[in-house]
């Protein structure tokens, strides 16, 4: 197993636990594991989650609450659609009252 196959393993079992109406970040996962500046490793790991049903990828944005990742998801709009179901309201890729749907892990798992 490499080393990033075990990282992996560990961004995905904190996706999991990212409440359903909520978003966190690239780098709130990587902090979290203690890995701060490994925020595009975790986004590696979102890239290759998107078609893994048990990890909500499309509840991880970046910092800024923008919806970077949406590319890796069938069809054009799936990630805002997801999003949308679950009450977050997104314009223009930007998740609108970004401070208000935002988990952090630090937070609710330390």
């Amino acid at each position: 197993m490499k080393d990033s196959d075990n990282f992996f393993e560990k961004v995905y079992k904190v996706a999991r636990l990212i409440p359903y109406g909520k978003v966190t970040s690239y780098g709130a996962i990587a902090t979290y594991l203690g890995a701060a500046k490994s925020a595009r490793m975790v986004g590696w790991a979102m890239n290759k989650a998107h078609n893994l049903e048990d990890i909500p990828a499309h509840r991880v944005v970046n910092r800024k609450g923008l919806l970077t990742g949406k590319h890796h998801f069938d069809g054009t709009n799936l990630m805002q659609q997801l999003l949308e179901n679950e009450g977050i309201v997104v314009i223009e890729n930007q998740i609108q009252e970004f401070e208000n749907v935002f988990w952090n892990p630090l937070d609710e798992l330390s």
